[in-house]
């Protein structure tokens, strides 16, 4: 792009409407001139400009043409500018619709992440649990078996030791008979 002259689109159509209506004006003036130089040749045929009003009147003439054509290269100038403006706008707008969906899928993407954590958490967490689950019910099993366990060993060791216990006497009214340690 050519950035020797960076002029926005407003200037760019500013400039080129006053330089329309400036060649409006020399048109105008050209005619007038012509109109002018053709009643007086037609009233007087033996009218016959002098030569230095000729040459004045051919160098002004080659100097509006010199005019007329710097102020064409001037208005192409501009419509390529304003062309490659228009390109640069259109693919801005492209890349701007671009991420503007990118945008919008990723939002999407992250209004789901914690509805995917939880369901692979969830997935991850099943195996532990039940393995919990198991483990808890062996544990109270393991529980269960190690009271029984305890249970018959302190029976096992109370006959073979033969332990003192308190008798339980059906005709006494009193109940159980607890051996006294004295005043304690």
């Amino acid at each position: 792009m050519n950035q020797t002259k960076l002029v926005s689109s407003k200037e760019l159509q500013s400039e080129v409407s006053r330089l329309t209506e400036e060649l409006q004006m020399r048109d105008q003036l050209v005619q007038q001139l012509s109109q002018e130089l053709f009643r007086l040749v037609k009233g007087n045929s033996s009218f016959v400009p002098a030569p230095e009003v000729s040459d004045r009147h051919q160098a002004q003439m080659q100097a509006m043409r010199e005019q007329l054509q710097a102020v064409e290269e001037q208005v192409s100038f501009y419509q390529e500018q304003i062309a490659e403006r228009d390109a640069e706008v259109y693919q801005l707008r492209q890349s701007v619709q671009e991420l503007t969906d990118r945008s919008r899928m990723l939002e999407q993407v992250v209004q789901e992440l914690p509805g995917v954590y939880r369901q692979k958490f969830a997935e991850r967490l099943d195996p532990i649990k039940e393995k919990l689950e198991q483990l808890q019910k062996e544990n109270r099993q393991l529980h269960t078996e190690l009271q029984s366990v305890t249970y018959r060993l302190a029976v096992r060791s109370r006959k073979a030791k033969g332990l003192d216990l308190p008798s339980v006497d059906e005709t006494d009214d009193r109940g159980i008979q607890m051996p006294s340690f004295g005043n304690v």
